[in-house]
């Protein structure tokens, strides 16, 4: 019970990250946004659930929507680099995300989708 009335007090900021867009040339905006977004981040990722980059984007994707994607390597290395995570998760972490992602030229604006297969039940 402890434990989920911390995350809910940790995940308040979501609303207000939402609503927030910071330009992604100029530099007015960012301090607010990332430091709340690295802050979340890093709640998370001392909870020792998420074990990549590729599941932190998951799950940040569909908290805040596609237009946090250019986001989400800077928070994710920022909160990864953090005192507050152990040291040997702090390297899984930090070596799971590739130059590819770190370095990106651009970024989909399309929101996460999921869609299934379909299986065939088989005859009992």
């Amino acid at each position: 019970m402890a434990s989920i009335r911390k995350q809910y007090a940790a995940y308040q900021d979501l609303k207000r990250l939402r609503t927030m867009r910071p330009d992604d040339i100029a530099f007015e905006d960012i301090e607010v946004f990332m430091g709340k977004l690295v802050r979340i981040a890093a709640f998370d990722l001392a909870q020792d659930k998420i074990e990549s980059f590729s599941a932190f984007r998951f799950l940040y994707e569909r908290l805040l929507g596609a237009w946090a994607r250019p986001w989400l390597p800077g928070a994710f290395c920022g909160a990864a680099a953090l005192p507050q995570i152990r040291p040997d998760k702090r390297k899984t972490l930090l070596h799971s995300i590739s130059e590819a992602a770190a370095t990106a030229p651009g970024w989909s604006d399309r929101e996460p989708s999921f869609y299934p297969e379909f299986i065939e039940k088989e005859a009992a």
